[in-house]
């Protein structure tokens, strides 16, 4: 299982979203830090979860954050978040 089928599933046990799609962009990372040869450094995830209602951007973020915690440690350079509760604009 690659990286981003691992991040995806980890989101989808610990939010349970109503829709989640992550995407891997470390190819448009080359030659920059935390860039690896094969990819699976830099990902872009969109959530949508009611776990997020009333929810802060930033206390949003930590609970991927903390969802995602070995992943983050382990070779995930970096991710930019798009998390939002239902109903709402991401």
């Amino acid at each position: 299982m690659g990286m981003q089928d691992v991040i995806e599933s980890k989101l989808r046990t610990s939010l349970a979203p109503a829709s989640v799609r992550v995407e891997d962009e470390s190819h448009l990372h080359q030659g920059h830090a935390g860039h690896r040869p094969g990819g699976e450094s830099h990902f872009r995830i969109y959530i949508v979860a009611e776990a997020f209602r009333g929810k802060s951007r930033l206390e949003r973020h930590r609970m991927i954050n903390a969802a995602l915690k070995s992943e983050l440690n382990g070779g995930v350079h970096a991710l930019a978040i798009h998390a939002a509760a239902p109903g709402e604009g991401s």
